[in-house]
């Protein structure tokens, strides 16, 4: 789809007016600092907003650099993460703060192709901290923002891939100030889905969330939990404080294992790799 320029306008107008009058203000937007910028990015995957605002400020009080982040300990990294849920992603930051410190002079990297290489990083995370962090105009797709160009351009259309969204995103795109564009996006989905109830039904990639309670991530997360409350725990012990059945037990530790969230040595079980 090939939009005119007048389209462009309006639409870009329409955004703007809603930004300037309830655009929403956060401890991570209009930062220099692209630390900040890469924490709130990732601990926004998959989690929503009103979860994050206080994890953010004691995440950045806990570890207010990617040096103080690279030398802390797995342990001390998923115990502030608690209540974020996918830990995985707090050992994503653990990571790559290391890889930060150690092979770019603790600076992040601008090229998003080599943000790609970062554990925990794919495409559209790599665009949107370069966005952010170096107010450069890529392009990406977020919930948010897909909901604004579905209820915009798609109202009559179902089963609509993000491949025919990605070029109206381009079009659109304020490449004089994309940071706080892709902000007022954001924001403008939000009140969408709040104010007029709007979804992402339509979207091809849309799929209801499976259920938490009894689900393997729930385990998975009592386990994070326990390990960082209580320290090394017995795996028999570990085992029984879970109470479900043991060989989904076992499963999903072996798997957390495997991860390299969890270390397991002689019938104990901690966090990160087993103490020497």
């Amino acid at each position: 789809m090939k939009l005119s320029k007048h389209t462009v306008s309006l639409f870009q107008k329409k955004i703007w007016d809603f930004y300037k009058k309830q655009g929403r203000s956060f401890a991570w937007r209009n930062v220099s600092d692209p630390y900040r910028v890469l924490i709130s990015e990732l601990m926004l995957q998959q989690t929503q907003t009103h979860r994050v605002i206080h994890k953010f400020e004691e995440w950045m009080h806990a570890f207010p650099t990617f040096a103080a982040l690279a030398q802390a300990t797995l342990h001390e990294v998923l115990l502030v993460w608690q209540g974020l849920g996918y830990n995985r992603r707090g050992k994503y930051l653990h990571e790559i703060s290391k890889k930060v410190v150690v092979e770019f002079d603790g600076t992040l990297p601008v090229d998003q192709e080599v943000l790609m290489t970062f554990p925990g990083i794919g495409q559209a995370t790599a665009a949107s901290i370069s966005a952010f962090a170096f107010n450069t105009p890529t392009v990406f797709i977020e919930t948010n923002i897909r909901t604004v160009f579905l209820y915009t351009f798609f109202q009559k259309k179902d089963r609509v891939h993000d491949r025919e969204i990605l070029p109206l995103v381009a079009q659109t795109v304020d490449r004089f100030n994309p940071r706080e564009w892709y902000y007022a996006l954001m924001d403008y989905g939000v009140m969408l889905k709040r104010d007029l109830k709007i979804s992402n039904r339509s979207s091809a990639h849309y799929a209801k969330q499976s259920r938490f309670e009894g689900s393997d991530r729930q385990i998975r997360g009592q386990i994070i939990r326990l390990l960082t409350r209580r320290g090394m725990i017995r795996f028999d012990d570990l085992i029984d404080l879970l109470a479900c059945d043991n060989r989904r037990a076992q499963r999903i530790i072996a798997n957390l294992s495997n991860e390299g969230l969890i270390g397991l040595n002689n019938g104990d079980v901690s966090i990160g790799s087993f103490p020497l």
